[in-house]
C-alpha cells in the first residue's frame, strides 16, 4: 500500500501544482487508485470525485454509457478503447472545471471476465492535456494483488501524463 500513497502523493503534487482536477472510474482497483489520491493531505484542491461502476447500470449513472452504445461502436469492457471511452466521458461531463479524467477496467480474479480476459487483465486509460492508454497483464489469479497492481499502474499512468503534459 506505500507505494500507491506514494504515486498518490505525487501525482497529488503535480494536479496542485498545475491547479488542474481530476475525476476517476476504477472497477477492478475497487477504489484503490481514489483511496491513494484521498490520502493526500489537500485532495479537495486536485481530486473532483471517483466512483466504481461495477455494473452496467453504474456505467449508465457515472457516464451515461449504456452496453447498447457501446456494441453499436463495437468498444467492449476491459479493452483500450473503453478504458479511453470513459476516461474521456467522464472528464467532458465534468465541464472545463475538470482538465483529467482517469479509468481503470479489467478482471482482477480469481478468474477471468466475460470477454475471455484472464485474471490480472486491466486496461487504463488518461484523458486530459496529455493522454495515455495501456494494458496490463500481471499473469496472476490473486484478488487483492491484481487490484494493488491495478491502483498502481493506473496512478503511475497518471503520473506520467501528468510530466508529459505542457506547462499551463
Amino acid at each position: 500500500m506505500q507505494h500507491l500513497l506514494e504515486l498518490g502523493a505525487r501525482a497529488g503534487q503535480l494536479l496542485t501544482a498545475r491547479g488542474e482536477r481530476l475525476v476517476v472510474a476504477e472497477t477492478s482497483s475497487g477504489g484503490l487508485v481514489s483511496a491513494a489520491l484521498l490520502a493526500v493531505p489537500g485532495a479537495s484542491r486536485f481530486y473532483t470525485g471517483g466512483a466504481i461502476p461495477y455494473s452496467a447500470r453504474g456505467i449508465k449513472a457515472l457516464a451515461g454509457l449504456t452496453l447498447d452504445d457501446l456494441q453499436a461502436t463495437g468498444i467492449r469492457s476491459s479493452s483500450e478503447p473503453y478504458a479511453a471511452l470513459l476516461a474521456q466521458t467522464l472528464r467532458e461531463r465534468h465541464g472545463d472545471k475538470v482538465s483529467w479524467g482517469l479509468s481503470e477496467t479489467g478482471a482482477a480474479g480469481p478468474d477471468g471476465n466475460r470477454y475471455g480476459d484472464p485474471a490480472g487483465h486491466t486496461c487504463l486509460a488518461v484523458s486530459g492535456p496529455v493522454s495515455r492508454v495501456r494494458t496490463l497483464r500481471t499473469g496472476q489469479a490473486d484478488r487483492y494483488a491484481n487490484m494493488q497492481a491495478f491502483a498502481a499502474a493506473a496512478l503511475a499512468l497518471l503520473v506520467e501524463a501528468l510530466e508529459a503534459a505542457p506547462a499551463r
